[in-house]
This record gives C-alpha cells, sequence and structure tokens, in this order.
C-alpha cells in the first residue's frame, strides 16, 4: 500500500516539475533539431549502420580516384621526378635498355672518340649476362641508371614487385661497376605515385625525358637527328636507345650520334650526365 502511493506520488511530482520549467518538452515528440524539425527518437542520432555506410562510402571515393597523370606527378613531386634540367646550356644524353652487344659497344666508340660522357639506364638480367660490357660503361666514366630487372612495366606492379625490380638490378650493377644507382628511368617512363613516394624516402631521382629520339622504331639517321635536333633546347634530356630487343634495329642511332654531338656542340651546349644535370651523385 505504502509502495504504491509513494511511487504514484513521485510520478506526479516529476511531470509537474516537468511542466514548470521552461522550455522543457514534456515527451519526447516535441523534441525539435536546430532547423526545427522533430528528431526521430526512435534511432540514435547517428546509428552505427550509419556509420558503416558513410565509412564505406568515403573508402570507395578514395579507391575509385583517378591516378594522377605524369604530368600531375611531375608537377607534384618536382624533387623527385624530373624530365629536363636546369634552363641553362647543357644537354644530357642518355641511352636506355642496356647492355646489349649489338649496340651498346658501337654508341661507347662514337662517346670516346668525342669525349662525351652520356647516362645508360641499365636493365638487371642484361648486365648480370653481358658484365663486361657494363663494367666498360662505368670504366669509361659515363653515368649508371636503374632500368628496372626485367623491363617491366612499373606501374602495374605491386609496390613489393615494383621494389625487387629496383633491389635486384641496384645488387646487380653494384657488384659489376660498384655503382648503387640514385637515378630510376621507368621502362616506357611510366611511374604511379605509391612508387615515386618510395623512390624519394630511398634517395632516388626517378628521371624521364623531354626529347625522344623514336629511335626504338628503327627510324633512318635523318630521321634520328630531326627528332633530336628540332626539339633540343638548354636543360633537354634526350631519350636513346642503346639496347633492344629482339629484331631491333638502332642504326639509325649510332650513324646520327656523331652528327647530334657535333651539331649540340657546335650550338654552344654541354653534354653532361644526369647526375651532373641534377646536381645530385651517381651513386647513393
Amino acid at each position: 500500500m505504502f509502495n504504491r502511493f509513494h511511487t504514484g506520488s513521485c510520478f506526479l511530482w516529476i511531470m509537474l516539475f516537468l511542466l514548470m520549467v521552461p522550455g522543457m518538452p514534456a515527451n519526447a515528440s516535441d523534441l525539435h533539431n536546430q532547423a526545427g524539425q522533430p528528431y526521430d527518437t526512435s534511432t540514435s542520432v547517428i546509428s552505427e549502420a550509419d556509420q558503416i555506410r558513410d565509412l564505406s562510402k568515403h573508402n570507395h571515393d578514395r579507391s575509385s580516384r583517378k591516378p594522377l597523370s605524369l604530368s600531375q606527378l611531375l608537377r607534384k613531386y618536382p624533387d623527385t621526378f624530373r624530365s629536363s634540367g636546369p634552363k641553362i646550356k647543357q644537354v644530357a644524353l642518355t641511352f636506355d635498355d642496356v647492355p646489349d652487344p649489338r649496340f651498346t659497344g658501337k654508341v661507347l666508340d662514337i662517346l670516346k672518340q668525342h669525349q662525351v660522357k652520356a647516362t645508360f639506364f641499365a636493365v638487371g638480367e642484361r648486365a648480370k649476362k653481358h658484365p663486361d660490357l657494363m663494367k666498360r660503361i662505368h670504366e669509361e666514366g659515363h653515368a649508371i641508371g636503374n632500368h628496372s630487372y626485367n623491363h617491366a612495366q612499373l606501374n602495374k606492379l605491386s609496390l613489393e614487385k615494383f621494389k625487387g625490380q629496383i633491389v635486384r638490378t641496384d645488387t646487380i650493377l653494384k657488384s659489376l661497376t660498384g655503382v648503387n644507382p640514385r637515378v630510376i628511368r621507368p621502362p616506357y617512363g611510366d611511374i604511379n605515385e605509391e612508387e615515386l613516394q618510395w623512390a624519394r624516402k630511398n634517395g632516388y631521382k626517378v628521371v624521364n625525358w623531354n626529347v625522344d629520339s623514336l629511335d626504338w622504331k628503327g627510324l633512318k639517321k635523318e630521321e634520328v637527328e630531326h627528332n633530336i635536333l628540332s626539339t633540343v633546347g638548354p636543360g633537354s634530356i634526350v631519350l636513346q636507345h642503346a639496347g633492344g630487343g629482339v629484331g631491333s634495329d638502332l642504326t639509325g642511332t649510332i650513324e646520327a650520334l656523331p652528327d647530334i654531338i657535333a651539331e649540340l656542340q657546335r650550338k654552344g651546349f654541354s653534354l653532361v650526365t644526369l647526375p651532373d644535370m641534377l646536381g645530385v651523385s651517381e651513386s647513393r
């Protein structure tokens, strides 16, 4: 009897108190948000399910972002990713896909004759097969760069496989020449942002080009000369090849190289290695 009376009295006192307090709603249906709309009190303001959906949408939006283009990456990582040097009268001649016994020695002979130093980007498995040519490149004073282990399209690889391509090639080149290259040229010029970030963190420069000879197409001497000399300028990085795949014909590059050197020097350009042009050491 006492308990029922006491409980009922407490309830009446609580209701009277709520009615007396200014602005205090008498029941949940009177609650409103700042916009004047009633709250739905049947669920929490942000339910766990809503949070999961929002997080899922956020992660989907992040994963669906379009990867940055090479030009965007060049602008975003100017200290790590380069396609040209300072705008002074220097040109860097670079040769990819070495060593190759069909062509590399002939290119070296011409450079030696004209007392010009260049940069050679080596493929790891080729360096392993032709160690004497790799050693000759180094002994004759040319700079050496990393061009992956087997000419892989690096931007299509996982980060771990990308790292494997670079580190494996570095190990081979260091064992043959003592050089642990600081410059990387990705085959086809393709690299992604995650790989660039790894390269920056580990002290590499990734270097493409802004003058393309297109010599890999088997062009004639005159065509190679035109492709280079018509576009070269202060700070240019010139892409040529001193190695290639089965059936490659780099006769055009070999025949054009003496004239290209002579014309660039006539115009007052200094021919330098990439480490010299970019002000970095050849070896890490």
